[in-house]
């Protein structure tokens, strides 16, 4: 290729298509909609979900169920995880649990649950905590404490 070929076929004010104008244009006659059928008719637009008389694809799957798109991204750990990557003493957050491994994918607020047994002593900071993993962590001899995050919107009617 050479620097006088650079551009060739390329147009840079390309005149628009003129349907309907004679047979000359190439587009005359039907004006590409072709011979008779709902698509040659004017004022025709077909949903875009349409499949041809076919029951569309968004009628066919089951719809159930809700997706709250404002809830947090829990990352979650477990009791048993920790006894075994941490030592007795040592401080337990999110940063460390990342150093460790432990919180690869991205999240809004860490819970630790309770599965598994804890024997050591260690001060562990999250956002939230299973009554379970509370209590095993303060039987161990450490410290739950809870990381300020976001506050839950509750709702405002009387209960």
């Amino acid at each position: 290729m050479n620097v006088h070929e650079v551009n060739r076929g390329v147009h840079k004010h390309r005149s628009r298509k003129r349907i309907g104008r004679g047979p000359g244009s190439g587009h005359g006659k039907t004006a590409g909609r072709g011979h008779k059928g709902q698509f040659s008719n004017p004022g025709y637009k077909a949903l875009s979900i349409f499949e041809g008389g076919t029951m569309p694809l968004v009628r066919r799957i089951p719809k159930r169920g809700f997706t709250n798109i404002f809830a947090p991204e829990v990352a979650t750990v477990n009791v048993g995880d920790l006894e075994q990557l941490f030592e007795a003493g040592q401080e337990v957050n999110p940063e460390t649990l990342r150093a460790k491994g432990l919180l690869k994918a991205r999240f809004e607020e860490l819970k630790i649950l309770g599965d598994g047994n804890l024997s050591r002593k260690l001060k562990v900071s999250a956002h939230r905590f299973s009554q379970s993993a509370k209590t095993k962590i303060e039987q161990a001899g450490g410290e739950a404490i809870v990381i300020p995050g976001k506050v839950p919107v509750r709702d405002k009617r009387p209960s």
